[in-house]
């Protein structure tokens, strides 16, 4: 059965700000409200990066869990890491440049962490993808940071902008995972949860 039957009679929720989040479940065909809440994205410093996506994935779901029953509630964080040290939105234009930096001439993973919230249960998950970028130059970093304020995003890119255009190698694994979600496990996933506690 297609997704969209399953949720025929559900409403979704999708909670985050992100245009990319909201573009990307949007084009799933999928019918949803947007409502986010401004929570405490802290976490505890022994945790791998995986285990970080996935934990605030779920502070913003457990956020919600008082609000929404028959709901289908969808949340989502996504980190940058390389070596295990997370890459998160920079603070300021040095910041965002010491990112890019960092990602110039080498590989580096994101990772997206995903909770769904349906009829009181949280069910969580993760997609990883590797992006190669190829050498980043000093006032290709500056154009990019000048031009497209990269300040909201984890790691100080979108994939889908210019310096994604130029700069992105090759990917191994999810394209839109690395925009901000992994659409088809999502979409899967989904169907799956639904079909346990529906």
């Amino acid at each position: 059965m297609d997704l969209r039957q399953y949720l025929s009679n559900i409403n979704v929720i999708l909670a985050s700000n992100s245009p990319r989040r909201k573009e990307l479940l949007g084009q799933l065909g999928i019918d949803f409200e947007v409502k986010s809440k401004d929570i405490d994205e802290s976490y505890p410093t022994s945790f791998r990066p995986e285990a970080v996506a996935v934990y605030i994935a779920e502070k913003k779901a457990n956020s919600f869990v008082e609000h929404v029953s028959s709901e289908l509630l969808i949340a989502a964080d996504t980190v940058v890491t390389i070596d295990d040290e997370i890459f998160g939105k920079p603070v300021d234009y040095q910041d965002a440049k010491k990112m890019l930096n960092a990602l110039s001439a080498r590989s580096h993973e994101v990772i997206t962490g995903v909770a769904l919230l349906h009829r009181g249960k949280i069910f969580s998950f993760f997609e990883k993808t590797v992006v190669h970028f190829k050498e980043l130059t000093d006032s290709e970093i500056e154009y990019y940071i000048l031009n497209y304020q990269p300040f909201d995003k984890a790691g100080a890119y979108g994939i889908q902008e210019w310096i994604g255009m130029i700069g992105v190698d090759k990917i191994d694994g999810s394209y839109t995972n690395v925009v901000g979600l992994p659409t088809a496990r999502v979409y899967h996933e989904i169907k799956s949860f639904l079909q346990n506690f529906g």
